[in-house]
């Protein structure tokens, strides 16, 4: 069996990343990667403004209890006048600082009667101006290629003009179950078969990761049925997930049926637990990543084995999000000749303090339940005795599977 770290490293570089870019509208780029380096078209603000409702003066211009007259009333998106020497213009959030001024006094900050205004509190020289390029300067670089785009970094390229932006192609993924004791949800079920839960899972697992699900298929557990899959699905995806098939039964065929169309054998097993049936193959130049079929064994594995070798396929900057470290939070101990990897919720606390990690009750690989209880999978080293109050690492969902 291969040590789990050798394997995840393995499997993300099992792919290379895309070539083939298009241009997206920027309202539809969410979850897209970065197909080119991109950079500040302009200063941020572009202008400077104020950063509250209030009054622009000139701080020289500052005594107790002096009226300044106020010479106009400018709004967001007018074009105020130069200020006049001992003069006050009222400003809103965002309006332009006239000429001359170089201090904001918050409305709260005085009073005004007649069109004059007085200064009740002190101010600071400069107060509520944003100044020009504070927050980006004219040709900085703004994202790196390889950057998946959320909100944050929409606004930020929106902010800059940008009403269109170079992407890859969305990774095209295929799926494919295995087993004769499987049918899909909404079909009647005999007292031997069980529902599918793996390929509805996967699915929603790989569209997660923005990447685009194109087919999600049954094979049984004959060589023609899954020959057959395999050539009706590899040529339309640029990576293919098989589940179940692929351990040592009579009825395990995945792997032989690989290796009958050409398909060159990278991995096969890993020390981990769950998830020890992992084979790893390319055919056509495409990686096709075989997980266990017990759906918690599936799920332990996409998340920590495949999820990198997608965002390379993406072209994302960095495969791996990070491992964090908690203290177990259990009266049980553990000792395994594998990796073990632990249902656990991450519980916080308080500052300065690692967080605690509790174990799902049951940890069997047929335990489904525990999928939606669990946020992290903590990391259980092969060969060494774990117990309550001990540091570990863990991988938290939210992150490795986004």
């Amino acid at each position: 069996m291969l040590d789990f770290d050798t394997a995840q490293l393995t499997l993300a570089q099992a792919g290379q990343p895309p070539t083939a870019t298009e241009l997206c509208p920027i309202h539809q780029a969410g979850g897209r990667v970065l197909a080119q380096t991109l950079f500040a078209t302009l200063d941020l603000p572009p202008a400077d403004n104020s950063a509250m409702d209030g009054y622009a003066i000139r701080f020289a211009d500052y005594a107790p209890g002096r009226a300044l007259p106020v010479q106009q009333r400018c709004y967001a998106g007018q074009m105020p006048e130069a200020l006049q020497p001992g003069q006050a213009i009222r400003l809103f959030t965002g309006s332009l600082m006239p000429a001359g001024a170089d201090t904001v006094v918050m409305q709260e900050n005085g009073q005004e009667a007649n069109n004059q205004f007085t200064i009740t509190v002190p101010p600071a020289q400069g107060d509520h101006v944003r100044l020009r390029g504070e927050d980006v300067r004219a040709d900085d670089q703004l994202l790196p290629m390889g950057t998946r785009l959320g909100p944050g970094q929409i606004a930020l390229l929106a902010s800059q003009g940008y009403a269109e932006v170079p992407v890859f192609r969305p990774l095209r993924v295929s799926i494919l179950t295995t087993g004769d004791e499987l049918v899909p949800a909404g079909q009647p079920r005999a007292e031997h078969q069980i529902h599918d839960s793996n390929g509805p899972m996967l699915a929603a697992l790989v569209g997660a990761l923005d990447a685009r699900v194109i087919a999600v298929h049954h094979a049984c557990d004959t060589t023609e049925s899954l020959e057959q899959a395999f050539t009706t699905l590899l040529p339309d995806c640029d990576l293919l997930l098989t589940v179940g098939g692929v351990s040592v039964g009579d009825k395990d065929l995945v792997k032989p049926v690989l290796e009958s169309l050409g398909g060159q054998l990278d991995l096969w097993k890993v020390a981990m637990k769950p998830g020890k049936p992992v084979a790893l193959a390319h055919i056509q130049g495409k990686p096709v990543v075989c997980l266990p079929g017990n759906p918690v064994s599936a799920f332990v594995v996409y998340s920590l084995l495949v999820t990198p070798l997608i965002r390379t396929l993406q072209g994302r900057i960095d495969p791996f999000p990070s491992v964090m470290h908690g203290i177990l939070d259990t009266p049980a101990s553990f000792n395994e000749k594998r990796e073990e990897f632990l249902r656990v919720q991450i519980h916080d606390q308080g500052a300065g303090s690692l967080p605690g990690l509790v174990p799902y009750a049951q940890q069997g690989s047929n335990i489904i339940r525990s999928l939606d209880w669990a946020g992290a999978l903590a990391r259980i080293p092969a060969g060494t005795r774990v117990a309550g109050g001990d540091v570990v690492r863990y991988y938290d969902l939210k992150a490795w599977l986004g």
